[in-house]
Order: C-alpha cells, then sequence, then structure tokens
C-alpha cells in the first residue's frame, strides 16, 4: 500500500516486502553500524523507519528535530522521529504510526533520503537498519508526546547547534544539503 503524497524512489517499492524483526525492542539504536560491504551487510537487518519532516516538501528550509528520552544511553540526543516496523506490518503503514505516536501529527511522504547500504536504508547499530523519507505535517500541530521531550525546528545553519544522534548525522548532512536557504 502507498501511503498518501509518496513520491520519488519509494513510490516504487521500499514498504512492500517483509520485515525482520527483533521482539525484544521497540526503538532503534543510535551508533553508526559498518558502512563497508562485509558479510554482515548481506543479512537481514532488523527494519526501522524515520521521518525527516520538513515545513515544504517542494521547497524545504527547516528540519524537525526530536531529543530523545529513553533508553538512558541516548537520552539527550537528537534524531529524526520513526522507529522500528512492526511484525506484519511495511514501512509507510509504520513511519506513519511512529508519526502519530510520538509526535501527534499526520504526514505527507517525499522521496526517500537513500542511504549507503544495497537497499537504500542507512545502517544503524545492533542490526538495524533505518530508511529515512522527507515528510511535511499534513495535519496536528508536532509535540514532544512519547520517546522525545523536545522538538525544535532547524534551518540549515542550525543543524549542528543540536547534538545528534552518530547513527543520523551522515543522514543529517544529505538533508543539509536539500533545504534551501
Amino acid at each position: 500500500m502507498v501511503g498518501p503524497g509518496l513520491v520519488g524512489r519509494g513510490a516504487l517499492g521500499w514498504g512492500m516486502g517483509p520485515s525482520v524483526t527483533d521482539p525484544r525492542s521497540h526503538r532503534r539504536s543510535g551508533t553508526m553500524g559498518d558502512m563497508a560491504h562485509s558479510p554482515a551487510e548481506q543479512t537481514p537487518r532488523i527494519a526501522v523507519v524515520g521521518a525527516a519532516i520538513v515545513d515544504d516538501l517542494h521547497r524545504p528550509t527547516r528540519l524537525l528535530a526530536a531529543r530523545r528520552t529513553e533508553p538512558p544511553a541516548l537520552a539527550g540526543g537528537w534524531e529524526f522521529p520513526g522507529g522500528k516496523v512492526d511484525p506484519g506490518e511495511g514501512e509507510i503503514e509504520a513511519l506513519h504510526r511512529e508519526v502519530r505516536e510520538e509526535l501527534g501529527v499526520e504526514v505527507a511522504l517525499g522521496e526517500e533520503i537513500t542511504g549507503p547500504l544495497p537497499d537504500g536504508r542507512w545502517p544503524l547499530g545492533g542490526g538495524y537498519a533505518i530508511r529515512v523519507v522527507l515528510a511535511a505535517v499534513t495535519a496536528g500541530d508536532p509535540q514532544p508526546l512519547e520517546d522525545h521531550d523536545a522538538l525544535r525546528w532547524l534551518g540549515a545553519d542550525e543543524l549542528g547547534s543540536v547534538p545528534w544522534l552518530p547513527a543520523d548525522e551522515p543522514i543529517v548532512a544529505v538533508v543539509r544539503s536539500r533545504l534551501s536557504l
């Protein structure tokens, strides 16, 4: 099922296959995995989705950052809202669910922020990999409802003003290049 407002690479296939899940954790890890092509990269990674929420999908100028409250090792770090894909759930469905749960908003999805893994995802520690897609709020006012205690809209020149989780830093660099000044 393709979500509302989905364009670009994502509309052609992400979220269509089965997800590999870990029943022990619903949140994503915060350290970068090995970005080199290795045998471990060929094994399934636990599916995570993240929303790079911008103020406008066509001419974005700001990105919404969310500060983690848990687990303790990640508390205080800033990230993209999102989380693990549940069993039987597609990536698009999971992304919409996570944004509703964490921020209380509905979003339109834009293009995927393609990562270095062969399937376009970004490696995370602990066997996780995240697929990140641009999104824009279509209903509601973002609030830190779950797993976060603060939200900030950041322009391209402000993205370095918060301590991003290490796994999100390379993704932030790509998003920065897409923000208009």
